[in-house]
């Protein structure tokens, strides 16, 4: 018997995990640093306008307002160095036929600058047109490891809504209401892959807060998979329940994306919000709350919000989101040892 060609074959097969094994090296979060040699904070601020369909004016102005909105000359007040981007679609991309497909090649835009900011040493804050971007804050996280197991990122989705229908639960048809579904996997795994997430999270990676507003199907669907939830009462008391999520998330995951879509504030702070809704917590609430995750633990590695309503009288809901990026940036002050 001739195992030339066997062992040929089994030297081919082996060789690329070969490769892989030297290639990569574990992400030490712990260590992870976004100050430069003088104490300043280095801080992104990654803007993404797209959302699926036409969203109005405020589908373009919501993401520069916010960056533009007095937030800079803050953290700078704060000691931060920022440096603003923009997820761009090529050429291509625009011209692409399905507003769904425009979306995902959007969100891997933003998850690219995302990756550039981590290489930087770089904090980013997303200023988000719609929830869906948060796809791109994760894939871009996601791919910015060099860990052998690309799974290893986790979110904390802070929302009045689930928003984890599939188009098989859906009652409005909008993608607006299925990211975190898509982000478990559940469903449009062409717009996750376009987004750079891939694999898709698992159960144990995902959290939900704040949710008081969630269809029966889609609470059907978070009950089966186990989805776990700290409440509005947690956020305002900052439980045991919200270390304990985080604990859990930091036991599993390298890195962990805050993300915020405002209806989760009360509505007296989000009034002209196309989805307001009452007995939420407050801007104050939430900035305390963001300050003590991000000083406990260092695995939170970014935050973003999506987006302020296109009607914002007095700038409340402006002034709610400068509020909470304050809270978190003053978070990793402190953990850091830079206050």
């Amino acid at each position: 018997m001739k195992l030339g060609p066997l062992k040929y074959a089994l030297a081919i097969s082996i060789l690329p995990s070969i490769a892989s094994a030297q290639l990569v090296k574990k992400d030490d979060t712990t260590d992870r640093n976004y100050f430069n040699e003088d104490g300043s904070m280095r801080i992104a601020l990654a803007a993404q306008s797209h959302r699926p369909g036409s969203g109005g004016q405020n589908a373009l102005d919501g993401p520069e307002v916010m960056v533009n909105g007095g937030i800079q000359d803050m953290l700078r007040e704060l000691n931060a160095e920022i440096r603003v981007s923009h997820a761009e679609l090529s050429e291509r991309e625009a011209s692409e036929y399905g507003s769904w497909r425009r979306m995902g090649y959007a969100n891997g835009r933003l998850a690219e600058n995302v990756m550039q900011n981590e290489a930087d040493g770089f904090f980013t804050v997303g200023f988000l047109a719609s929830c869906p971007s948060a796809i791109g804050m994760l894939g871009g996280l996601q791919q910015s490891l060099t860990s052998t197991d690309p799974s290893s990122v986790s979110i904390l989705w802070l929302d009045a809504h689930g928003d984890y229908n599939t188009p098989e639960t859906t009652r409005s048809g909008s993608l607006g209401g299925m990211p975190l579904a898509v982000i478990n996997g559940l469903a449009l795994h062409q717009i996750r892959r376009d987004s750079k997430l891939e694999p898709s999270l698992p159960s144990s990676h995902i959290v939900t807060g704040g949710l008081r507003d969630v269809d029966p199907l889609e609470q059907h669907l978070l009950d089966t998979n186990r989805i776990a939830n700290i409440t509005v009462d947690d956020i305002r008391n900052i439980t045991q329940n919200v270390y304990d999520q985080m604990d859990a998330l930091s036991k599993v995951s390298d890195k962990i994306y805050v993300h915020i879509d405002l209806d989760i504030l009360d509505a007296s702070e989000m009034p002209y919000h196309n989805y307001p809704t009452p007995d939420g917590p407050t801007s104050y609430e939430l900035a305390a709350m963001f300050k003590e995750i991000f000083a406990k633990y260092p695995k939170a590695a970014a935050i973003g919000f999506a987006s302020i309503p296109a009607r914002d009288p007095d700038n409340i809901g402006l002034n709610a989101v400068n509020r909470m990026v304050v809270g978190a940036v003053e978070g990793i002050k402190i953990r850091e040892g830079r206050m």
